[in-house]
């Protein structure tokens, strides 16, 4: 009985895919796990193409839009002037405490409200809005300003401090 079983795998063996057979043999097995390995290590070394964190963020060359996180922690630190764009009844509903409201419509007859000398974080509920109150600050001569990403709805979901 043990012959015909033996019988059988030699006959799978012939009749097997050569890559199957390639595939198979050990050191082709050490071989792929290895390079798995080493791009894993590459992806976990480089930090997974994921955006920069808050660390890697230099406060005073800000990109375009940064992440809730970030900007919590610059927010945390008091290193920057972080602006409400939105409308007075949301900020009236929650907004973050010690933050500036000035509503998007008012904000090109209010920037002299804003200090230039400290990098700008503009927030509105979800990004949208604090992209174009950025663009209107730059605009307007301002050179370290960003928008945070996914707005004050993300940062009060993430339970960061809101006030209502």
């Amino acid at each position: 009985m043990p012959k015909k079983s033996s019988t059988r795998r030699q006959a799978q063996a012939q009749t097997q895919n050569p890559l199957a057979r390639y595939l198979r043999q050990p050191l082709v097995q050490i071989g792929i796990v290895a390079v798995a390995a080493l791009i894993i290590a590459l992806l976990v070394l480089s930090g997974g193409g994921s955006s920069p964190t808050a660390a890697a963020v230099d406060i005073n060359q800000l990109p375009s839009v940064i992440s809730v996180e970030d900007a919590y922690q610059f927010y945390q630190s008091g290193e920057a002037f972080v602006l409400d764009v939105r409308e007075q009844s949301e900020w009236d509903e929650y907004h973050a405490p010690n933050t500036t409201l000035i509503p998007l419509g008012e904000l090109p007859n209010r920037v002299n409200e804003v200090p230039k000398d400290r990098p700008i974080i503009v927030v509105c509920r979800s990004g949208n809005r604090s992209d174009a109150g950025r663009d209107a600050l730059l605009d307007a001569g301002f050179t370290n300003v960003t928008s945070m990403d996914g707005g004050l709805s993300t940062w009060r979901s993430l339970g960061y401090p809101i006030e209502p």
